[in-house]
């Protein structure tokens, strides 16, 4: 099951991805927004994902991230796909110079295969608006998000956090 490290995103830039969330959602369109809301399930940018993460690495993590303050800015919505002729709808994540840093620093800890989306260089910073996208409904989803304010919108980053697909559980790191 998928283990990752992930960057939170500060309060108000939270609230202005969830509004895209729930515009979708309101017009019967796929969204990252679930029936069930939890504090798991949050706008997030991903430094790593992978099969395993070791408990000493968990440890290490927690070390290397424990000052965290970075800044980004949310960027144009994108494709992802297709996979089975379906998408990922994201926000780009225009990344500074440091969290580069942040995430080809946790990629190493991590242990990320250099020919992965982690490795480092070969990072895609972003944040998911939508999955399972049908083609048709593409023009749809960019109707509704036409003029969106997430676009340009800069994000704080203080805290990252660990998620145990497994487990089904975060916690801050």
């Amino acid at each position: 099951m998928t283990q990752s490290v992930e960057l939170l995103l500060d309060p108000v830039s939270e609230a202005v991805v969830r509004d895209e969330w729930l515009a979708l959602r309101d017009a019967g369109l796929p969204t990252e927004q679930r029936a069930q809301t939890g504090t798991s399930h949050r706008p997030h940018i991903t430094l790593f994902a992978g099969p395993e993460i070791l408990p000493e690495v968990d440890r290490a993590l927690s070390r290397a991230l424990s000052d965290l303050d970075l800044e980004c800015q949310l960027g144009a919505l994108m494709l992802f796909g297709p996979h089975r002729d379906r998408f990922v709808l994201v926000h780009q994540v225009v990344p500074t110079t440091g969290m580069l840093e942040v995430q080809s620093s946790v990629a190493r800890l991590c242990g990320a295969d250099g020919s992965s989306n982690f490795a480092p260089g070969r990072w895609s910073p972003h944040v998911t608006v939508a999955r399972r996208l049908p083609r048709e409904q593409v023009p749809d989803v960019l109707s509704v998000l036409d003029g969106a304010v997430a676009v340009g919108h800069p994000v704080q980053v203080t805290s990252c956090r660990r998620w145990d697909g497994a487990a089904k559980t975060t916690w801050l790191l």
